[in-house]
């Protein structure tokens, strides 16, 4: 997904700075112009495809989360449970004193895949809570 949109994203502003001279609007665009936004665009693409660095690895100890810019290492003993609540587009941790926090790599457009990882992540859970 991330991967299309990015590439999406890299076309329109191509396709925009190419256009940038050769429409009549009144303005004088440059060349510099047009390559600010190729590089925007570059930049927005790059920034797409962060979404799809996320990860979740879980063991017996625990999990880590890895979202877009920053991974966490949580202990089973820290995690209340694993949940992904009506309507939510990602699992997440819920932690002591109302916390959560959101497991990006557990998408709802994952459909079945989704279903699984949270099944999976459920059973390791609950091992680790009855030993």
């Amino acid at each position: 997904m991330c991967s299309v949109l990015a590439a999406a994203l890299l076309v329109v502003f191509v396709v925009v700075a190419v256009l940038l001279r050769r429409t009549d609007t009144g303005v004088i665009f440059e060349t510099s112009d047009q390559a600010a936004m190729v590089g925007i665009g570059i930049l927005l693409s790059a920034g797409t495809m962060l979404f799809a660095n996320a990860r979740v690895r879980a063991d017996a100890e625990g999990i880590e989360v890895r979202n877009v810019l920053t991974a966490k290492r949580f202990a089973w003993s820290e995690v209340l449970s694993v949940s992904f609540p009506d309507g939510a587009s990602w699992a997440r941790l819920e932690l002591p004193d109302d916390e959560y926090y959101s497991v990006l790599a557990v998408q709802a457009v994952d459909r079945e895949h989704a279903v699984e990882a949270v099944r999976a992540l459920r059973r390791l859970h609950r091992e680790a809570w009855e030993n």
